[in-house]
């Protein structure tokens, strides 16, 4: 038993040893007039047993250290910590801003950045990046395609039919008042009658029919039905109210086979992905507006490539000229919102005025605002197969970008007065 004790002795101690630094922790932030207490204790010799040593007799001796209460605000080191905070909240509302209005930023910037380098532009449309971009745009449009929105929208069927009828067949009239407008270069005219024979727009649509508090579903409708058949129908809408007004003869036939290619395939594409695996449409659905982000940069690629590659042209063309073309795309779409408002006003009082389906604001603010819509992305899909047929693609192709944000613009601003009015309380 000795043996045992001798091996467990205090050998690692010396005889005297301070220990207030050991039981308290130093203090910063005591007043300078604090004295610092030092309590000694002998330890026990070498040859004691460890049984002998009682360590509550060292605790006893621990200084007592009363609790420090911060008198100031803290300092921040360096001042980085204020300066870091107040950057972060400057920025949020900037990447705020951003994500709410992708679309429009991601368009202006893509064609700053064709003119300020047009030669990214150019490589990229040697390797034929820009024919990816409607490509990709329609298979996310398939992707985020919900089947069951497309159903509820049965109820209001005679407002569907009207729209569908108004985008593809009644709108495209105005292209022949539209090339009655002498403007140089003539492009800038041409690219706006053309547009104005397109369907409505993919997302933006929906969007501000659901902020107005709208029938999305309608809205939704309306928007997969005409895309659809404006497949069939745009070339011929062209060739009728384009190409004839300009003495142009339009390749209808590999129009038409271009648009089953980019449109039609990848749209069934991503229908038959999210049909098929319900966990890719959970993901979608969980993820929405990041693809709409991506939808966004896919059709910004189009622009920045046809801006590059007419670079030397723009640079021609003078300001005036420019913000001409711009009114007159906006002038465009005023005259959509009106022809749309007053057919809803004349149908509704035809078809028995209060109780017609018409006459629900729901249902009218969906067709007013998709119907007087025009897409830029089948825009861009008919531009690429037809190369110079209609004159220089970037000049084509430039009014009708600042048409498509004037529209989202506008229709903006819209809402405010179709969204309905919350009562008095």
């Amino acid at each position: 038993m000795s043996d045992i004790t001798r091996s467990l002795t205090l050998t690692l101690l010396p005889p005297t040893a301070t220990i207030s630094s050991y039981f308290c922790r130093p203090n910063l932030h005591f007043p300078p007039n604090y004295t610092k207490p030092s309590t000694t204790f002998r330890c026990l010799p070498s040859a004691v047993k460890v049984a002998n040593f009682v360590p509550t007799s060292c605790v006893a001796l621990r200084p007592k250290c009363s609790p420090v209460r911060a008198s100031g605000q803290p300092q921040q080191m360096g001042g980085s910590g204020s300066r870091g905070t107040n950057g972060l909240s400057l920025v949020q509302p900037i990447l705020r801003f951003a994500g709410n209005n992708l679309l429009p930023l991601a368009l202006v910037s893509a064609v700053g950045l064709g003119l300020a380098y047009p030669s990214l532009g150019c490589a990229a449309d040697k390797y034929n990046l820009s024919k990816l971009g409607p490509f990709g745009i329609f298979i996310i449009s398939g992707l985020m395609l919900r089947s069951e929105e497309i159903i509820a929208a049965v109820e209001a069927f005679p407002v569907g039919l009207f729209g569908i009828v108004s985008i593809l067949f009644l709108t495209p009239y105005f292209s022949r008042i539209i090339l009655q407008i002498q403007l140089q270069p003539q492009e800038f005219i041409t690219g706006l009658a053309m547009f104005n024979c397109m369907p409505t727009t993919l997302s933006s649509g929906v969007a501000l029919t659901q902020l107005a508090g709208g029938n999305s579903a309608l809205a939704l409708a309306m928007t997969v039905i005409s895309n659809m058949l404006g497949i069939f129908i745009v070339p011929l809408s062209l060739k009728k109210f384009v190409a004839d007004g300009v003495g142009m003869t339009l390749p209808t036939q590999q129009l038409f086979k271009s648009l089953v290619l980019t449109i039609l395939i990848p749209l069934l594409l991503g229908k038959v992905l999210r049909e098929s695996f319900k966990d890719v449409a959970d993901f979608v659905d969980r993820n929405r507006k990041l693809f709409s982000g991506i939808s966004a940069l896919f059709l910004s690629l189009v622009p920045w490539t046809q801006v590059s590659k007419s670079k030397s042209l723009l640079l021609t063309v003078k300001p005036t000229v420019f913000l001409v073309a711009i009114g007159l795309g906006t002038l465009l779409h005023l005259t959509l919102l009106i022809f749309n408002i007053v057919a809803v006003s004349a149908l509704s009082a035809i078809s028995g005025g209060r109780k017609s389906t018409f006459s629900r604001k729901e249902n009218a603010s969906a067709l007013i605002l998709v119907a007087s819509q025009k897409t830029l992305p089948v825009m861009v899909a008919v531009i690429q197969p037809l190369g110079n047929a209609f004159g220089e693609p970037g000049l084509l192709v430039l009014p009708c970008v600042a048409a498509h944000l004037n529209q989202i613009i506008l229709d903006s601003f819209l809402v405010n007065f179709l969204r309905p009015k919350r009562p008095l309380q």
